[in-house]
């Protein structure tokens, strides 16, 4: 009986701890493999679900964030079905409210044709501060951070643009935590 309590609880924690992949909600656009051969670097212009622009560029020198000047920015890749993604999502709202001045959380749905009347009522479930992304952009930033296979994926950029860290999987809050720390000079 110990055991099979104890392969029970193995496979709820490795459920929770790893990433959500379903081949069928993750669109094949978003499973790239290698970041894309282009001459000029892309420009990203995604939609947030309450209608505002968010405008990042790739340069040589890293990425910008033109909505977020001066501050280290976690894009987080993840579906409204995804139990890891809803599981993180209270600690990226603590993140976000004891960063605010020097850091954002941005939110990239990876589900197509997802409304955004239901993603406004998801993020009103969930008591979401942060913006969430949902336009077929979307699946065309995925594949220039090297494309994303499973979710929640996220990656963690300082302030000069540069990624510094990424994550596949749940995350820790402690471990953000001291990673955003590095990210915002602190």
């Amino acid at each position: 009986m110990q055991i099979k309590k104890l392969a029970i609880l193995s496979i709820l924690a490795l459920s929770l701890f790893t990433g959500c992949n379903d081949d069928k909600n993750i669109n094949e656009d978003v499973v790239a493999t290698t970041k894309p051969q282009v001459e000029q670097l892309p420009t990203f212009h995604l939609k947030t679900t309450t209608g505002k622009d968010i405008t990042i560029e790739v340069t040589k020198d890293g990425w910008n964030f033109k909505e977020y000047p001066n501050k280290a920015v976690l894009l987080t890749f993840f579906a409204t079905w995804c139990p890891p993604c809803k599981a993180e999502i209270p600690h990226l709202i603590n993140l976000q409210k004891k960063h605010s001045k020097d850091f954002q959380v941005i939110a990239v749905v990876v589900e197509r044709d997802k409304s955004n009347k239901s993603l406004n009522t998801f993020i009103k479930n969930h008591n979401i501060t942060y913006p969430i992304t949902n336009s077929q952009e979307n699946f065309n930033l995925a594949g220039a951070v090297g494309g994303v296979s499973s979710i929640p994926a996220m990656f963690l950029f300082n302030k000069k643009g540069l990624v510094v860290q990424n994550y596949v999987g749940a995350v820790h809050e402690e471990i953000l935590e001291s990673d955003i720390t590095k990210a915002i000079g602190k």
